[in-house]
């Protein structure tokens, strides 16, 4: 799907009124005459950057014929100037890499991208660095400060696990993780000190037999560890939800409900908790399914 609204109906609908073929319609944008066809009866869509030109074709506003709700992230920036991923990656001279995890909220653009990507998209850097703010699920009115930071690091990443995953029991120890890595692995390959040195901080680098060993023993899946790059949307609403059971646990949720209605929680709201946690349960260490 684009990252904006398409009705293929509505556009054969502007197309006709326009008296314009689909073979014609097709021209202009720079595809076949059976794709556009596949838009119109809905077996397929346009890509983002085609949405545009599709516009200009058929003389309507791109806001009005293909709307999108909410703030505008990258992707929606670099359809919105007609650009593939590719062209995108070529005007900063990198491959795909940059530009697909920066709009997938998985790393930020280095700062060198910033102006020649902005002027490359027809918006100022403010507004560049705003739409990747969205793209990394910061929403606008609150700061990057403002919010809880994803762990990043290796340290970050065991740590935040180790705090908030494991829910009424003890978490392992530097020693048994350490045994779960190389079990894992089928060698040797990290020593207790080695845990503790990752988990602190003082070391940074790990071969990535080490990084899918530590997923496994926190039983988390191995994107997590992959590299030191922000985790995506999709993890860090995992980590998010992690970190909000624990809090139940410990009552700093429940406790407030325990007030009463006047200062408690909604019936509404315990049941959207209780649908929480049911769904989320079975992904958290050390939870077995069903129970």
């Amino acid at each position: 799907m684009p990252p904006r609204q398409f009705d293929g109906s509505r556009v054969r609908a502007v197309r006709r009124g326009k008296d314009l073929g689909q073979k014609e319609l097709a021209a202009e944008v720079g595809v076949s005459g059976p794709t556009v066809a596949r838009w119109e009866g809905g077996q397929d869509f346009p890509k983002g950057e085609k949405l545009p030109a599709i516009a200009a074709a058929l003389g309507q506003a791109l806001d009005v014929l293909f709307p999108h709700e909410g703030p505008p992230d990258l992707q929606l920036l670099r359809c919105d100037a007609g650009l593939s991923v590719a062209q995108a990656a070529a005007i900063i001279g990198t491959s795909r890499v940059p530009v697909s995890n920066a709009e997938s909220g998985r790393r930020r653009l280095s700062d060198a991208y910033v102006q020649a990507l902005a002027e490359a998209y027809g918006v100022t850097e403010a507004e560049l660095l705003a739409a990747q703010d969205f793209s990394f699920g910061l929403r606008p009115g609150t700061s990057r400060e403002g919010q809880v930071s994803a762990p990043r690091t290796i340290g970050e990443k065991i740590s935040y696990l180790l705090r908030h995953g494991y829910v009424g029991q003890e978490p392992p120890s530097d020693d048994e993780i350490a045994r779960a890595v190389n079990d894992h692995a089928g060698v040797t390959v990290v020593t207790t000190d080695d845990i503790i040195a990752l988990r602190t901080g003082a070391t940074t680098e790990a071969s990535d037999v080490v990084r899918a060993g530590l997923a496994e023993a926190l039983q988390v899946e191995a994107a997590l560890f992959q590299d030191d790059s922000e985790v995506n949307p999709a993890a860090r609403e995992l980590l998010e939800a992690i970190r909000f059971i624990g809090s139940i646990h410990r009552g700093q949720i429940l406790g407030l409900a325990a007030r009463g209605n006047d200062g408690g929680l909604s019936a509404e709201t315990m049941a959207h908790i209780n649908e929480l946690v049911g769904e989320l349960k079975n992904k958290l260490p050390g939870v077995p399914d069903g129970e």
